[in-house]
C-alpha cells in the first residue's frame, strides 16, 4: 500500500480548553500543550502525585470472622445479607490523581494570527508555530525529564500551580534565582495539614540575550533560542533541592560551549529511539482516501465511518498507552490532566478500565505496558495480601477495586457497590502478564508467584458447596450491576466462576507441583447457567434474574478476555453469551462498556455488532481535539478508556490467537474492506503481518518456536506446523 497513515495529528487553531492539548509522556512525567499563542502552558503531571485526603490511613474492614454467617445467610436466600456486611464507615475515595502546575510561556502577541500545532507520535514531540515564534516539548524516556525548546523575541516563563479545582489551602513557595547566563525556578507546593508535598524544578537555559529575574518568573529577551528543562520531585518534609537541580544542569554543557538548540537536538537523539522502536512496532494501514489522511484531527472526527479515522486513533492510542506507561500502567485520564477535580478520583479501576486499557499490550507487541502493570501489581501484592486475611481470613491474595496507585488495600466501598466482596480482580490484572508470557514462550517468575497466591486464596475460599457438589462462590458481585429480583451481594457471578476457573488451572501451569490441586478445585465449580431468554446468566445461581441494561459486561469474562467459551470449543455456551450480548443495554453510554461489547463481539465472531459499538463510539463525540478521549458522549468527563481500548478492538476483530489457535479476519466490519496489520504478536509465540482485500488475505508469521497450532477463518480449520526461524505464508482466497 501506498501513502500510508499519517503516524500524528495537527490542528490549525490553538488549544484554548485543556482537554484539547496534546500530549506528551514518558510512563513518569506527563506534558499538556495548549494556550494561546501569546500565553502558552505545558501542565506538567507525574504519575505519583495523589491528594491526601484521608485514604492514606484507610485499611481494608477486619470481616473475616463475620463471612461464616453471611455465608449462612446468602445461602438460605437471605436477600440483603452482604448489605450488613460492612464495618459500618462511609465510603471513603482512593486519594485523587491531581496536575503539578503548568509552565508558562508568555510572549508578544503576533501580528497575524497564523498558527499550527502538532504531535508526533514517532517521537513524542509536541510543536506549536505562530508569526514570530516557535516551540517544541517532548517528555524524555532517557533522562526522565521534560525538555522545551522556545523560539521567540522575548518569553517570559514562570511557573503556576494555579489549575481548576487547585484547594485554596495549598501552600506553595516559589523562588527563581540566577543560574549561569539563565535562570532557576522552582516551585514548592505543601499539601494542607499534610507533611507531604512536591517540588517543580525548571532550568532556563537561554542561548544569547540577557535573562532578568522577575519573580516569580524569568524575561528573556535577544535569545536565539531557550532551552527549559523540567523535573517534579514527590517528597515529605523538606527537600535537598540541590541534587535535583545538578541533574538537569548535567544536561547542559557548560555556559557557551554549545547553543541550546544544539543541546534540545542532543537529548531528543537520546530519548528517541527509545520511544519510536516501542512505538512503531505494530502499524495499521486501511487504505484511506490520503486526502482525509491530510485532514487535521477535529476535522477527521467529522468523518465517523473514514477508515483515515480507525488509522489517527489507531496510532494515536497506541502513542497514548504508550506514553502514559512506565511506572503505572494508565490511569483513567492515562498521564494527564489539566483540574484538580479528576473525575473518580483519577484512580487506577481495577474492575474493567485498567484492564480495557491494556488490553492491546501484548499482541500490539507493547511490553513496556505489560512492564507497567506488572511493576504496579508487585509493589501491591503484601496490601492484596491483607485485603484477604482481613476480609475473608484467607491466604493468598484479593486485588482491590480501585487504587490511588500507592496503596493496594481494598477500602472503597459502600452499600451500593459492596465492591469489598469482588474478588475477581487479581485474576483479570493478570491475564495480561499471562497473555505476554505466552507471546515469548518464558513464565516471569514474578507472575508464578502472583498467581500462586492467587491459588492459595481460592483454596481457602471455596468451601461451600451446593446440592450437586459443586463449589459455590459466596459471597459473589459482578461488577458493578444486582440481580433484577436480588441485592448488590450475591452467590456465583459469572464472571467469578470464569476467574476462578481460569486462575486456578493457569497457576497450575505455572506450578507443576500443585497443578493435581489445583485443576481439581477448579473442576469442582460449576458451570455456567443459560437463562430462560436463552442467555447467558450473570448469576449461575438458580432464581436470580439478570439486569440487562448495564455498561459493565462483566459476566461475559469467559467470552473475553478468557478462551473459556469460544465458538469452536464451546458452540452452546458461545450462542448464549451471543445472546446475552444482544440484549445488553449500553445504560449511560460509557465509552468503556461500547467498546467492552466490541470485544465480545469480536470473539464471537459478529463483525456488524462490532461496527455497531465501534460507531456508538465514533459518532458519539467521544474524543478531543487532543484524540484523548472523554467516558460519556458529547466529550463529558476526560477519561482515557476509548482512547486506549480502541486498537485492542482493531486488532481483535482482524486477528485473535491462543497458545495453539488462530483465527483470522474473524469480525471485519463492512467498513474496513481492506488493510494492512503489521507486527502483531500472537500467543504462540510468532509475530504476525497481515494483509487483507475483498477477495483475498495474505498472512506472513514469523514463528519464534516451534509448534503446532490450529488455524481458523471463515472457510474452515486446518492444522499448521510452524517451525522456529521459517517464515510461513498463508494466502487466503476466502475468509
Amino acid at each position: 500500500m501506498t501513502d500510508g497513515p499519517v503516524h500524528g495529528t495537527w490542528e490549525p487553531e490553538p488549544a484554548a480548553r485543556w482537554e484539547d492539548g496534546f500530549l506528551s509522556g514518558n510512563g513518569h512525567h506527563g506534558a499538556l500543550l495548549f494556550g494561546e499563542p501569546d500565553d502558552e502552558r505545558v501542565v506538567v503531571t507525574h504519575h505519583t502525585l495523589v491528594h491526601p485526603n484521608g485514604a492514606e490511613h484507610a485499611r481494608p474492614p477486619r470481616l473475616a470472622a463475620e463471612l461464616p454467617a453471611l455465608q449462612d445467610r446468602l445461602l438460605a436466600g437471605v436477600r440483603d445479607a452482604a448489605e450488613r456486611f460492612t464495618d459500618g464507615r462511609p465510603l471513603q475515595w482512593v486519594r485523587p490523581f491531581h496536575p503539578a502546575f503548568q509552565i508558562r510561556l508568555r510572549r508578544p502577541r503576533a501580528a497575524t494570527p497564523d498558527h499550527r500545532r502538532s504531535v508526533d507520535f514517532t517521537t513524542g514531540v509536541l510543536r506549536t508555530e505562530s508569526q514570530g515564534s516557535r516551540s517544541e516539548v517532548f517528555v524524555s524516556r532517557a533522562d526522565d525529564v521534560i525538555v522545551q525548546q522556545v523560539e521567540a523575541a522575548g518569553l517570559v516563563v514562570s511557573l503556576d500551580h494555579r489549575l481548576p479545582g487547585a484547594p485554596d489551602t495549598l501552600m506553595v513557595g516559589q523562588s527563581v534565582v540566577r543560574a549561569a547566563d539563565g535562570a532557576l525556578l522552582t516551585l514548592c507546593v505543601r499539601y494542607p495539614d499534610r507533611d507531604r508535598r512536591y517540588t517543580g524544578i525548571t532550568l532556563v537555559v537561554p542561548t544569547g540575550g540577557r535573562t532578568a529575574l522577575i519573580p516569580p518568573g524569568a524575561h528573556v529577551t535577544g535569545a536565539e533560542s531557550v532551552l527549559l528543562l523540567t523535573r517534579v520531585v514527590r517528597h515529605t518534609g523538606e527537600l535537598d533541592t540541590a541534587p535535583h537541580i545538578e541533574a538537569l544542569r548535567d544536561l547542559v554543557p557548560e555556559s557557551g560551549s554549545e547553543p541550546g538548540s544544539v543541546t534540545y537536538a542532543r537529548l531528543l537523539d537520546r530519548h528517541t529511539p527509545l520511544h519510536r522502536t516501542a512505538y512503531e512496532r505494530v502499524t495499521l494501514d486501511l487504505a484511506a482516501d490520503p486526502a482525509e489522511r491530510a485532514l487535521p484531527g477535529s476535522q477527521l472526527l467529522e468523518r465517523p465511518d473514514s477508515p483515515a479515522l480507525l488509522e489517527r486513533l489507531f496510532a494515536a492510542g497506541r502513542y497514548h498507552l504508550l506514553s502514559s506507561s512506565g511506572l503505572f500502567p494508565p490511569r483513567l485520564t492515562g498521564l494527564w490532566t489539566g483540574d484538580w477535580a479528576t473525575a473518580w478520583s483519577g484512580a487506577f479501576t481495577n474492575d474493567a478500565n485498567v484492564n480495557l486499557q491494556t488490553a492491546s499490550a501484548a499482541c500490539a507487541a507493547l511490553p513496556e505496558v505489560t512492564e507497567a502493570l506488572a511493576s504496579l501489581i508487585q509493589r501491591q501484592l503484601p496490601d492484596w495480601q491483607d485485603n484477604a486475611r482481613e476480609i475473608f481470613g484467607t491466604r493468598g491474595v484479593v486485588a482491590p477495586p480501585h487504587s490511588d496507585g500507592e496503596s493496594g488495600l481494598t477500602y472503597h466501598f459502600n452499600r451500593e457497590y459492596p465492591l469489598h466482596l469482588w474478588t475477581a480482580g487479581a485474576d483479570w490484572l493478570l491475564k495480561p502478564l499471562v497473555d505476554h508470557d505466552e507471546t515469548r514462550g518464558e513464565q516471569d517468575p514474578r507472575t508464578a508467584r502472583a498467581l500462586a497466591e492467587v491459588a492459595l486464596f481460592y483454596e481457602d475460599f471455596l468451601t461451600r458447596t451446593d446440592a450437586d457438589g459443586h463449589l459455590v462462590v459466596v459471597p459473589s458481585y459482578s461488577p458493578e450491576n444486582r440481580p433484577a429480583n436480588g441485592s448488590w451481594g450475591a452467590i456465583n457471578a459469572a464472571m467469578d466462576l470464569s476467574a476462578a476457573r481460569h486462575a486456578l488451572r493457569t497457576a497450575a501451569a505455572y506450578h507443576p507441583e500443585r497443578a493435581q490441586a489445583w485443576r481439581a478445585l477448579a473442576d469442582r465449580l460449576p458451570p455456567h447457567r443459560i437463562n430462560a431468554d436463552g442467555a447467558l446468566a450473570e448469576w449461575a445461581w438458580p432464581g436470580l434474574d439478570d439486569t440487562y441494561d448495564h455498561r459493565h459486561l462483566s459476566h461475559l469474562y469467559g467470552v473475553w478476555p478468557l478462551d473459556e467459551i469460544t465458538p469452536y470449543d464451546t458452540p452452546d455456551l458461545a450462542a448464549a453469551a451471543h445472546r446475552a450480548l444482544e440484549l445488553r443495554g449500553s445504560e449511560n453510554d460509557s465509552a468503556h462498556g461500547h467498546l467492552h461489547h466490541a470485544l465480545v463481539a469480536a470473539r464471537l465472531r459478529d463483525g456488524e455488532r462490532v461496527a455497531h459499538a465501534l460507531g456508538q463510539v465514533l459518532k458519539g463525540d467521544f474524543f478531543h481535539a487532543s484524540l484523548m478521549s472523554a467516558h460519556y458522549p458529547n466529550r463529558n468527563v476526560y477519561n482515557a478508556d476509548a482512547a486506549h481500548t480502541l486498537p485492542a478492538v482493531l486488532v481483535e476483530m482482524l486477528v485473535q490467537s491462543t497458545p495453539d489457535r488462530l483465527v483470522l479476519l474473524p469480525a471485519v466490519p463492512s467498513t474496513c474492506p481492506r488493510g494492512e496489520l503489521r507486527g502483531i504478536r500472537t500467543r504462540f509465540g510468532a509475530a504476525l503481518d497481515l494483509t487483507w482485500s475483498p477477495t483475498e488475505a495474505t498472512a506472513v508469521l514469523r514463528p519464534t518456536r516451534t509448534h503446532r497450532v490450529e488455524l481458523r477463518t471463515s472457510s474452515g480449520t486446518e492444522p499448521l506446523c510452524l517451525v522456529a526461524g521459517e517464515d510461513h505464508v498463508l494466502r487466503l482466497e476466502a475468509w
